[in-house]
C-alpha cells in the first residue's frame, strides 16, 4: 500500500455485495479501506470517527430499503465537503439520480453495480469525486437527459408551488371545497389557483368540466402517474 493511498469507508447490507466489493478495493494497492459498515447510521459515525477521502455507499440499505443511501451521501457532503461520495445502485433510478445531485454534483458519484467488477472504474471514480469531481454511470445521465427533455416540454414548470399543490388534489379527484380543507385555504384561493392553473396550460377556452379534466390529464403526463396522499 502507498503513502497516499486513497482512505475509503464503505457501506452495504448485502454480505454478498459487501464481501465482493470489500475484496476489490483490499486487492488494491492505493486503497485503504478503512472501515466496512451495514447500515447508515453506522456510515456516518464512520465517517465522523475516520474521516475518510472517500465513502461508497449502496444506495438501499435498512431501514426502509429506500433512499438511505442517498440522505447519507447528502449528510455527508454537508458536514463534510472535503469527503467524496459514490453511491451505488442495482437500477437506473432517474429519480434518485435527481435526487442526489439537485443541490450540485462535486464530490458526487452514482454508479450501476454491474459496472464494480470493473475495478479500475470503480478506483477511478472513487479518486475524482475525493478530488472534488463527479462521475455518472453512463446509463444514469441518458435517463437525466430524457427526464430534462421531458420537462421541457411540460408546461407545468411555468406553475407557483401553490398552483401545483391545487393541480395535485384535482388530481386525485378532490373537489374545490376538499382542496380547500386539505391546503387551508378558503374556496375563492382555490379557484383562483384554478383560473391561473387553467390559463397557463392554455386551457381558458374550454368548458369548465373539459378543462378540469385535461388539466389533470397534463399533471399525470408530466409526473408519470396519479397522486399519491
Amino acid at each position: 500500500m502507498s503513502a497516499v493511498a486513497l482512505r475509503v469507508v464503505f457501506a452495504d447490507d448485502n454480505f454478498l455485495v459487501r464481501e465482493g466489493i470489500s475484496a476489490l478495493l483490499t486487492e488494491a494497492d492505493d486503497v485503504e479501506l478503512v472501515d466496512v459498515v451495514t447500515d447508515p447510521a453506522a456510515l456516518l459515525e464512520s465517517v465522523a470517527r475516520y474521516r475518510p477521502d472517500a465513502v461508497l455507499t449502496d444506495i438501499r440499505m435498512p431501514p426502509t430499503f429506500t433512499t438511505e443511501g442517498i440522505d447519507a451521501a447528502k449528510r455527508i457532503r454537508a458536514d463534510h465537503p472535503s469527503i467524496g461520495v459514490v453511491v451505488l445502485s442495482q437500477y437506473v433510478e432517474d429519480d434518485y439520480a435527481f435526487d442526489l445531485l439537485s443541490d450540485g454534483v462535486a464530490g458526487l458519484g452514482y454508479l450501476l453495480k454491474e459496472r464494480v467488477s470493473q475495478r479500475d472504474e470503480l478506483l477511478r471514480a472513487l479518486y475524482d469525486v475525493a478530488r472534488g469531481g463527479s462521475v455518472l454511470d453512463s446509463r444514469v445521465v441518458e435517463g437525466l437527459l430524457a427526464r430534462k427533455a421531458q420537462e421541457a416540454r411540460s408546461p407545468l414548470p411555468g406553475l407557483t408551488d401553490r398552483e401545483r399543490e391545487v393541480l395535485q388534489e384535482l388530481a386525485a379527484g378532490r373537489s374545490n371545497e376538499a382542496t380547500a380543507k386539505a391546503l387551508f385555504m378558503s374556496t375563492r384561493a382555490v379557484e383562483k389557483h384554478i383560473s391561473s392553473v387553467f390559463q397557463k396550460l392554455g386551457l381558458a377556452d374550454e368548458s369548465d368540466v373539459n378543462r378540469r379534466v385535461m388539466a389533470v390529464l397534463a399533471f399525470l403526463e408530466a409526473t408519470g402517474g396519479p397522486a399519491e396522499h
